[in-house]
């Protein structure tokens, strides 16, 4: 009767690189699962990622934190990881380029030669974004100090974000 919903994730873990692909919108009511890949991912030696936007229809800032605290910390391992993102469209690029993240991994708009085979992936389910709020307040948190650190002149554009998340984190811990 109904059809499934194409996953928003899927990841291609097997190769080096990981190939992340997305479909659809990435935002912070479905980019958890994400950092704890990536979490997961480095856990197990995984340094080389490359994320597909050829399908990626819009972005947050919470996302596109989540993917240069990565970036970030793959250039601390000795030889570094890395990040490429491939075949963003032209709005996708100017964001990347407007927060700083063309500076911190490589980036190719074009048709990559990477190819990804969805019979060798596996769907990133996305949580339910409401059932642990501190921790998504965190993440967001998190994920917007990462765009900071890349360019300081992000500080300004998430200001509000920040403060905002900081008050809610500190009721909260007072509530408790």
């Amino acid at each position: 009767m109904f059809e499934k919903a194409e996953p928003v994730y899927m990841v291609s873990a097997r190769e080096d690189p990981v190939i992340l692909k997305i479909n659809g919108c990435s935002n912070y009511l479905n980019c958890q699962p994400v950092a704890d890949l990536f979490t997961r991912l480095i856990d197990q030696g995984k340094r080389n990622f490359v994320v597909d936007f050829g399908d990626c229809t819009a972005m947050d800032s919470t996302f596109l934190g989540i993917l240069t605290g990565t970036a970030l910390d793959l250039r601390n391992f000795v030889p570094p990881g890395s990040m490429m993102f491939i075949r963003l469209d032209k709005r996708n690029l100017e964001v990347v380029r407007n927060l700083g993240l063309h500076r911190l991994v490589d980036i190719d708009s074009s048709l990559s030669s990477l190819s990804f085979d969805p019979r060798e992936s596996e769907e990133i389910v996305p949580t339910d974004s409401g059932k642990d709020q501190k921790a998504t307040a965190e993440m967001i948190l998190k994920a917007h100090q990462n765009l900071i650190q890349l360019k300081e002149g992000n500080r300004e554009k998430f200001q509000d974000v920040i403060s905002f998340l900081k008050e809610q984190l500190k009721d909260e811990s007072l509530e408790s």
